[in-house]
């Protein structure tokens, strides 16, 4: 797999990718480690090269929403362009593979009716293109047990079960996940069941996925789940139930101990794809994994020596040596999604700049008047669709108001582009006072919100191209810790078969790259 003048297909080359994303990553560090809430109060955009500034201000939104995907435009100025080209050249290609022409057996079959219930279209297509990706893989290797790893309600491991029929473990930390999975199985088999005796079909009607619930994903636990009795489902696998596990594993000989397994898992969060990666290489049980992250934020970080070595990042040893870190920002920002942001219309744009102007705001607002909230690094939530759904309601209320304000929108400044000054500051007042509630903070009557917007409002232009211009770095980031999960297993040898693949359609699901690897 190429991008550009990079490729990944040896660990020499893998290194060689992830040291000039670091080369190129380290004079940005501003950039990565900023927080946009910060952005009025400690005055980021004075950080960033003046001439991108102060051509990006008066840019139109669309086009600022399309550097994250490597959008330019021939007027910007040359170092802008060549900063987003090479961002682009350094980011692992996201556009859905062939898998017809990479992987052998694939064999996509649409979801039924029956199958797909209750899924939304991103979940759907995920199930439907993981499900056949995870059955060839189990083909090609022979193990007979497929482990859904953080089954969530089982949608996968329903699939791979009656739709591929495979022998399938669904495994969540969550009981309450696990029992809406074996319900969900139940109903399935039954119209399966059904259609059988319709048919006349002698076939066996497909097992019910098993169900295991654990109170740690650990490498441990997915180790001994070989050795674990699964005659029931809804297993709870506790402390105590490990513990036998592992006292029969040492008791026992290979002979008694040749179940196969293949791991997959969906968006299996944070540490947990980490684990996952980690077990196929210490259980030879694994015949296979196949591995979507997701929630990078999440991930345990190696901040020092002492620091315990079975960290989220870094894996591979190549990239220890480096010793480049990136803190909770920078897991952050990998979670940025290009593709999305990329089709956003012009109307959802500004909302997104204006949401991120209010809550900048709301930040001075906290730091004049309730530093010790500020000094706990306070969150209030996702405001932004309630926010979005006021704007489109107000639009409907005033079409006339909106197309005029359009039709003057061509060659003026992105942030004054869909309300008034004094809409500004009461949408502004509105948001204010949700955020006080979520804080569990009264409102005084003495703080004057709209003095704050108003000196706000001055930088509102710049927040846009500042923002966009941070966003951009999220999918470099973000390859940069797939080519460390991609490299620690290139580390092991010439035992091991891997691949790095993106099998989603990215502007449906734009965490879609799966790291693949078998054993030989």
């Amino acid at each position: 797999m190429k991008s550009n003048k990079y490729s990944c297909n040896t660990r020499a080359e893998t290194l060689e990718w992830i040291i000039a994303i670091i080369d190129f990553l380290k004079p940005f560090s501003f950039l990565i480690n900023a927080h946009v809430v910060n952005f009025f109060k400690d005055k980021q955009w004075e950080a960033v090269d003046v001439e991108w500034m102060s051509c990006l201000k008066d840019e139109k939104p669309e086009n600022i929403l399309l550097i994250p995907s490597g959008g330019v435009q021939d007027h910007w100025p040359t170092s802008l362009k060549e900063f987003v080209h090479t961002l682009r050249s350094l980011s692992f290609p996201r556009e859905q593979a062939d898998l017809h022409a990479i992987l052998a057996d694939v064999d996509m079959v649409p979801l039924s009716t029956v199958l797909s219930q209750g899924m939304n279209l991103k979940k759907k297509h995920e199930v439907e293109v993981l499900s056949s990706v995870v059955s060839s893989v189990v083909k090609s290797v022979g193990a007979p047990t497929v482990v859904d790893v953080g089954a969530g309600q089982g949608y996968l491991a329903q699939v791979l079960s009656f739709q591929y029929k495979h022998s399938v473990v669904a495994i969540d930390s969550s009981s309450h996940h696990g029992k809406v999975t074996d319900a969900r199985a139940a109903r399935i088999r039954k119209h399966f069941a059904a259609q059988m005796r319709k048919s006349g079909s002698g076939n066996k009607c497909p097992d019910v996925p098993m169900t295991i619930t654990c109170r740690v994903l650990s490498t441990e636990m997915l180790k001994a789940l070989t050795d674990v009795p699964l005659e029931k489902n809804d297993t709870d696998l506790n402390g105590s139930a490990l513990d036998e596990g592992q006292s029969r594993s040492q008791s026992s000989s290979d002979a008694n101990r040749s179940c196969s397994l293949v791991l997959a898992g969906l968006h299996a969060c944070g540490d947990l794809s980490v684990t996952m990666l980690r077990t196929f290489m210490e259980c030879e049980e694994v015949k296979a994994v196949v591995s979507i992250g997701c929630c990078y934020n999440l991930l345990s970080e190696k901040s020092s020596e002492d620091s315990c070595s079975k960290c989220g990042y870094p894996m591979s040893a190549g990239l220890k040596s480096l010793g480049f870190s990136l803190g909770k920002n920078a897991r952050d920002l990998a979670c940025q999604s290009a593709e999305r942001w990329s089709g956003l219309g012009e109307d959802a744009g500004l909302q997104n700049f204006e949401l991120h102007s209010f809550r900048a705001a709301f930040q001075m607002v906290l730091s004049k008047h309730y530093p010790e909230v500020l000094a706990t690094s306070p969150s209030i939530g996702r405001q932004g669709k309630a926010f979005r759904r006021q704007q489109q309601r107000k639009s409907l209320e005033t079409p006339a108001a909106v197309d005029t304000t359009r039709k003057d929108t061509d060659d003026k400044k992105p942030m004054r582009q869909t309300s008034s000054n004094s809409d500004m500051c009461s949408s502004f007042e509105k948001f204010c006072l949700s955020a006080f509630s979520r804080l569990n903070l009264e409102h005084p009557l003495d703080i004057d919100l709209n003095a704050t917007w108003k000196e706000a409002d001055a930088s509102t232009e710049l927040i846009g191209p500042y923002w966009s211009i941070r966003a951009a770095l999220g999918p470099v980031l973000e390859t940069l810790i797939l080519l460390d999960r991609l490299m620690f297993l290139q580390e092991q040898g010439d035992s091991i078969k891997v691949v790095m693949l993106p099998i989603f359609d990215p502007t449906i699901s734009p965490r879609n790259v799966a790291i693949i690897a078998k054993r030989l």
